[in-house]
């Protein structure tokens, strides 16, 4: 009679063990970098967002042949930003509108908290920038298209930031007197650069 062997084929702890802490250091290796690339991810879809809402309410005013406000109001608990292009100069955000709406904590920011905006400013070739409040603010296009032609001329800017972040970075929407809009990038120390 011949013996039999009783063996059984797998994996044994110690080779489970390696294999799982091979896979929990990867984990903590990309997560980092995976919640870095998503942030970045946040604040140029916003940017992009702001952006475009701009360039509808500069369409719908060459359009309509008419001046268009771009209307920005904060609202509500917790706090939703809602920017519209208000072609029918009531005030009131209609279903009919272009419009966009900014929750969460990547939002328009105040220009207080945003490093180096001199060195924006620099950037583009102005002395200054006027930033268009993120509370109530306006930005008028004329029907040639023209930006804030009742307000005192200059280059108009948006910030875009996370809240919850401030490392994360800054965005800024820029509208120029001609009626073109830029969207910058910084990083959290303020280095600008222009993405588009």
């Amino acid at each position: 009679m011949r013996n039999r062997k009783n063996s059984t084929s797998g994996f044994s702890m110690i080779e489970l063990v390696a294999v799982l802490s091979v896979l929990f250091i990867m984990f903590a290796v990309a997560v980092p970098s995976f919640l870095q690339s998503y942030r970045t991810y946040q604040l140029d879809s916003t940017a992009a967002q702001v952006a475009g809402i701009l360039k509808s309410t500069r369409t719908e005013a060459i359009r309509l042949n008419t001046k268009v406000n771009c209307l920005i109001q904060v609202q509500g608990a917790p706090a939703q930003t809602y920017i519209w292009a208000d072609s029918n100069g009531d005030g009131i955000e209609q279903g009919t509108e272009p419009q966009i709406l900014l929750s969460g904590s990547v939002t328009l920011v105040q220009a207080a908290g945003v490093p180096n905006t001199g060195g924006l400013a620099a950037a583009i070739g102005v002395t200054t920038l006027t930033a268009t409040s993120p509370i109530n603010g306006v930005d008028t296009f004329d029907d040639r298209g023209a930006a804030n032609p009742a307000a005192a001329p200059g280059v108009y800017v948006l910030y875009v930031g996370n809240t919850a972040i401030p490392a994360a970075g800054y965005r800024a929407v820029v509208l120029m007197p001609s009626g073109s809009i830029q969207v910058w990038s910084a990083d959290a120390a303020g280095n600008w650069h222009q993405v588009s």
